[in-house]
């Protein structure tokens, strides 16, 4: 709407008092100018100064938090910046009623400003909008920060070809052409862009990958959580506290692990196995299973496993004398069925998850006895602590049941060698109970 203002007169005014007229003219069109500027810069302080504080300090008073996050982001003053331009654009005449071009050109500057200010208010519209959706929770589970960034890439390209055909005064589809003339060099500058889309889609429709999980990707040097998803890369906090960012189309071209399946399932996997020298395993002799029947946590297991052995054996003539042919019970056997009994009245062990107690194929290294549970606690210290408290038990009672643990010769053992060559091997060299008796 244009607006109605005559200034006609002036230049006659100032003329009484014998100023020229083309200074009068020139005079003239500095006040209009001036009052321009002038109309201008009072309209921006009423809505910059007055309304827009005005309206931040009800949004912050209201029981609603949408109206706090536009405070916030600050949509009321990036938008108060359009009334200058709305007073140049209706003034545009007044400025030099003579020469169109002028008018022109100030209206089409205006048109252009107004465009990118738009842009920049819609820009903080999709911020509040992303706000009010992290804060929901949604965002844990579908990320939408690229998917946002996106639309602000789009939302500047329209406001440029907006303000560009303002300007130059041609069709938006000329602007259009050109830059379809130039596709392959905007593929090439926004290919980390496309490729992000796209990876983003894939991420957000598969739930990939959330802020808060727990990946790890090693050929970034990933291990920890992820702390922020963007429309080209994906943020990494290692456990060392320093920051991989990874582009986020790596995640669907390369492989990664991502440990949210362990946090919902309720269970951390514990999977350590100790190594049982096999020359210390043999069958249980009677005195063996007195001593064993000590132990309340297999006393009942002893009793119904030694039932079980005899009645097969009378059953079928067993001669009791011969090792072979009979079942007996051997000291490993015992001591799995004692392994499993604690774990099971572990108050820590998942007994609704696997569960096993078992033996890996012999190797050099000795028969691996491996404990495969799952702990209740989670969090990464208690983890630790729960599985370290088992094998500091499973390593005590190992000599119990006359087994030794399987190690290399530690340097101790090499000396004691030495010793015994040297002239000591009159007297026991001593077993380190690993397995690994010096002077064998």
């Amino acid at each position: 709407m244009e607006l109605e203002l005559e200034f006609f007169g002036i230049a006659s005014l100032l003329q009484t008092w014998n100023i020229a007229e083309s200074t009068a003219l020139v005079l003239e069109r500095l006040i209009v100018i001036a009052a321009l500027l002038a109309a201008a810069g009072l309209l921006d302080f009423i809505t910059r100064k007055l309304i827009v504080r005005f309206l931040h300090r009800f949004f912050r008073r209201t029981p609603v938090t949408w109206d706090n996050r536009i405070a916030d982001r600050r949509v009321l003053p990036r938008l108060s910046r359009v009334a200058p331009a709305l007073v140049f654009y209706a003034g545009a005449g007044l400025v030099a009623p003579e020469l169109p071009w002028v008018t022109e050109a100030i209206r089409r500057v205006s048109i252009a400003w107004i465009a990118l200010v738009s842009a920049f208010t819609i820009d903080a519209l999709l911020n509040v909008f992303h706000d009010l959706y992290r804060e929901s929770g949604a965002d844990t589970r579908r990320p939408i920060k690229g998917f946002v960034q996106l639309g602000k890439v789009v939302l500047y390209i329209v406001a440029g070809v907006v303000a560009l055909t303002a300007l130059l005064d041609q069709s938006p589809l000329g602007i259009l052409g050109g830059l379809g003339a130039m596709s392959a060099v905007l593929l090439l500058v926004f290919r980390d862009s496309i490729l992000g889309l796209v990876a983003g889609m894939q991420l957000s429709a598969n739930n990939m990958v959330r802020i808060g999980d727990w990946i790890e990707m090693p050929k970034y040097d990933a291990d920890g959580d992820v702390i922020d998803i963007t429309l080209q890369s994906i943020k990494v906090q290692n456990w060392d506290k320093t920051i991989t960012t990874i582009p986020i189309y790596a995640l669907i071209s390369d492989s990664f692990r991502n440990w949210r399946g362990m946090s919902e399932s309720g269970g951390r996997r514990i999977k350590r196995a100790v190594n049982i020298d096999m020359r210390s395993v043999k069958f249980a002799t009677p005195e063996m299973l007195a001593r064993f029947r000590r132990f309340s946590r297999i006393r009942d297991y002893l009793e119904k496993r030694q039932a079980e052995i005899d009645a097969h054996n009378r059953e079928h003539n067993i001669d009791l004398s011969d090792s072979v042919s009979g079942r007996r019970m051997t000291n490993l056997g015992i001591f799995r069925a004692y392994l499993s009994e604690y774990l099971q009245q572990h108050s820590l062990i998942r007994k609704d998850m696997t569960f096993l107690v078992r033996q890996l194929p012999p190797g050099p290294s000795g028969l691996p006895v491996e404990v495969f549970v799952f702990s209740a606690d989670q969090r990464w210290p208690y983890y630790e602590g729960i599985q370290a408290d088992i094998f500091d038990h499973l390593l005590a009672v190992i000599p119990e049941f006359e087994l030794r643990v399987f190690q290399q010769p530690s340097g101790h053992d090499l000396a004691a060698i030495a010793e015994a060559l040297r002239g000591g091997a009159a007297q026991p060299l001593p077993s380190n109970g690993t397995g690994t008796e010096a002077g064998r």
